[in-house]
């Protein structure tokens, strides 16, 4: 197993084997698996699943986006989101507020709760990616970003990185939408 975990030797070779590739598909299911288990716990809590994670996650990243947006980044049906939004709703983890240059818009936002869950999930993520890339060679983090960046459709990347960058923006100035 040694040969998989130095990941920046194994994705800077120019071509990639069969069994090279297997065992990096094989890793990311079993990394997936592992990243998902500490808020999985969480939101059982609350009688949630990765739905509401997605859902509490995007809206505390971008305040003020759309259903429509959210349904661009989730890429599920109107109605599953639907159920999900309503749900979160009720529970005082999201509201939504009018648009001020469109009054038929509805603007997403966290509560104040919903942010504490938001971070209580984010938490043994951000861990997680710390202790990986600590344990990992100085380019790890880059690496990393890199690949999972390449693995987005190539039609799709540019929206992604245009996403990211934004509400990398928003992010450290504090601001948001609406």
């Amino acid at each position: 197993m040694e040969k998989y975990v130095n990941m920046a030797d194994i994705i800077s070779a120019q071509e990639l084997g069969e069994a090279e590739t297997t065992a990096l598909i094989e890793l990311l299911f079993f990394a997936y698996r592992d990243f998902v288990s500490d808020p999985d716990a969480i939101l059982e809590e609350f009688g949630f699943g990765r739905a509401h994670h997605r859902v509490i996650h995007f809206v505390g990243r971008d305040p003020g986006m759309t259903v429509q947006q959210l349904l661009d980044i989730l890429r599920i049906t109107k109605q599953s989101l639907g159920r999900v939004l309503k749900e979160l709703i009720d529970k005082g983890y999201v509201f939504q507020k009018e648009g001020e240059s469109d009054r038929r818009q509805r603007l997403l936002h966290l509560t104040a709760e919903g942010e504490a869950l938001r971070q209580r999930l984010m938490a043994p993520q951000i861990a997680r990616i710390r202790r990986a890339a600590a344990q990992s060679n100085a380019d790890a983090a880059h690496i990393y970003r890199m690949v999972l960046y390449n693995m987005v459709s190539p039609e799709n990347r540019d929206s992604v990185r245009d996403w990211i960058d934004r509400v990398s923006v928003v992010g450290a100035t504090g601001g948001g939408r609406g």
